[in-house]
């Protein structure tokens, strides 16, 4: 299924209500999923939605760990909102900044809740962009990096009207692969919020959510989650933008 937007074909009301919102490619380039990953198990997934054109359009932005929670939203929010997302893993602030234009296309957005970090703060080889076991190699994105990189796409954010949540960095342990260190999660939370801070924009905090409980939401030395995680932080999101949605009168 391909087209050159998030949904491609326009307006809702143009389609048959039988036929789903098509959705871009889930090809990346060269991405390869981590282990563990949701895509590595669903694949495309099931993103393509038939939206309902008397209903908020919510877009959801992130890598795996959001597109480990993406279903349970939708369903959380079922009859209250259109929840989109990419078909693809949106990766870190450097790939966000190819294709945010891409993603936005399509609708105009009542809420969009971020994130990007995961991927910024991995290691990766130098020669060849491919992810890094050694921490002797440089991250994808240099704090300073992801603080330009970020700064730009909320700008982009910002500029369709929509409602902004930033989603933290989920954390992970010591020992995963790529070479991550735990605490840049923290580092890379504080750039963001920073930035989310300065430009008035909702922080929900998976981060604190999932802490506490990490080896029983987690899976072992992984940065990815089990149902249970995925499912904790769903609710989480769902409250938030319900939240949102209501400020904006359209709950």
């Amino acid at each position: 299924m391909f087209c050159s937007g998030m949904a491609a074909g326009g307006n809702a009301k143009d389609r048959p209500q039988n036929q789903a919102a098509p959705v871009h490619s889930a090809q990346a380039g060269g991405y390869q999923p981590e282990a563990g990953s949701t895509e590595e198990k669903r694949r495309q997934g099931k993103w393509a939605i038939t939206p309902d054109p008397n209903l908020p359009n919510v877009l959801l932005i992130g890598d795996s760990i959001s597109m480990g929670y993406t279903l349970h939203v939708r369903r959380l929010l079922a009859k209250k909102a259109n929840v989109f997302r990419p078909s693809e893993n949106c990766q870190g602030t450097t790939h966000g900044l190819k294709r945010i234009d891409e993603w936005l296309k399509g609708h105009r957005w009542d809420v969009i809740h971020f994130n990007w970090g995961l991927h910024d703060l991995k290691h990766v080889d130098p020669k060849t962009g491919k992810n890094s076991n050694s921490f002797s190699d440089p991250q994808q994105a240099s704090p300073e990096q992801y603080r330009k990189n970020l700064t730009i796409l909320v700008e982009k954010l910002k500029a369709t009207g929509a409602r902004l949540i930033f989603a933290t960095t989920t954390p992970f342990p010591e020992g995963v692969k790529p070479a991550r260190k735990p605490e840049d999660a923290k580092r890379y939370n504080a750039i963001a919020l920073e930035i989310a801070k300065a430009n008035g924009i909702r922080i929900n905090d998976l981060y604190s959510l999932v802490l506490p409980r990490l080896k029983e939401l987690q899976k072992p030395r992984n940065v990815h989650f089990k149902v249970n995680g995925y499912k904790l932080m769903a609710k989480q999101v769902a409250q938030v933008i319900s939240e949102e949605l209501a400020k904006k009168g359209k709950h």
